[in-house]
């Protein structure tokens, strides 16, 4: 029977929610975007054409892949943080709200600095760092991260958020000292794995299955990149200048700990949404 964009959405949204799916709204109004081509304002306004038989197999595809555990994000191959459209792959996490309290903590200090350099540890499709740069107008933003594949969307990301020239991706290990040419920052913001190894195989499907172990690793206690970061990234930072991290549930105390033991002080945490310590922030003290 022939259905119209409004009631496709509707039914994809039921199958959603009787899956159980907490965000069934978002997730169908993605999927038929994606399976026809439309941006959501084209998909609202045409709420009441018709849907040919080759778009309305091509969303029920694309739902049968979710409902089997494929994020939405990955099917689209984007997803929208803090405003911004971003390119994703499997080879990176998708951006998620909680991270959007990393940027706010950020740009708050960020806009007492004038001119400043930022970098973005750890960054993935980029999120962070040009979410950085589409609020700091002043900042020049590198994006630091192992992943060659990472690096590439981050070029995609840059392009397509008008940002080539003030941002630029830069192969880094945060896990070894950094070559020198990569500069000083008044600012680094990192979201690093901190997943304790042995607790991946607990997390959701979606998750395990689905995001890369890469970004999700965080050793054997979760704290391994913040060791390593705060010790051996320190000298990338100016002298009072600061590093925003966010941290997994239970973290903020241990990894205030290792700022501290690293030269940092004025330690602080925030919560999230959610009422979650998510980031924590420390100033480098100068050498004495």
């Amino acid at each position: 029977m022939a259905t119209t964009y409004s009631g496709l959405y509707l039914e994809i949204r039921r199958e959603l929610k009787y899956a159980g799916s907490i965000a069934s709204d978002l997730a169908a109004r993605e999927l038929v975007c994606a399976a026809s081509d439309k941006t959501k304002e084209a998909l609202f306004r045409d709420g009441g054409l018709y849907v040919s038989a080759d778009i309305e197999a091509r969303a029920r595809e694309l739902l049968r892949r979710h409902l089997d555990g494929e994020p939405v994000a990955y099917i689209i191959g984007e997803w929208e943080f803090y405003g911004l459209t971003l390119a994703v792959s499997p080879s990176v996490l998708i951006p998620r709200p909680d991270t959007e309290t990393l940027v706010d903590r950020a740009v708050d200090y960020l806009r007492e600095c004038g001119p400043c350099r930022v970098l973005d540890l750890c960054t993935g499709c980029g999120c962070v760092g040009l979410a950085v740069a589409a609020q700091i107008p002043e900042a020049k933003v590198v994006l630091g991260d192992i992943s060659d594949e990472a690096l590439k969307l981050c070029s995609r990301n840059i392009w397509s958020n008008s940002f080539s020239g003030r941002v630029v991706p830069v192969q880094a290990d945060a896990l070894r000292k950094p070559d020198r040419r990569i500069g000083v920052f008044q600012c680094i913001v990192c979201n690093p794995p901190y997943i304790a190894s042995g607790d991946i195989d607990g997390l959701d499907a979606s998750v395990r299955d689905y995001e890369p172990r890469l970004a999700l690793d965080g050793g054997p206690d979760g704290l391994d990149f913040y060791r390593s970061i705060a010790g051996k990234w320190r000298n990338a930072l100016y002298p009072r200048g600061r590093i925003f991290f966010e941290v997994g549930a239970g973290q903020s105390v241990a990894v205030g700990r290792i700022l501290r033991d690293n030269g940092f002080g004025e330690i602080e945490s925030c919560e999230d949404r959610n009422g979650v310590r998510r980031v924590v922030t420390a100033i480098r003290y100068p050498d004495i």
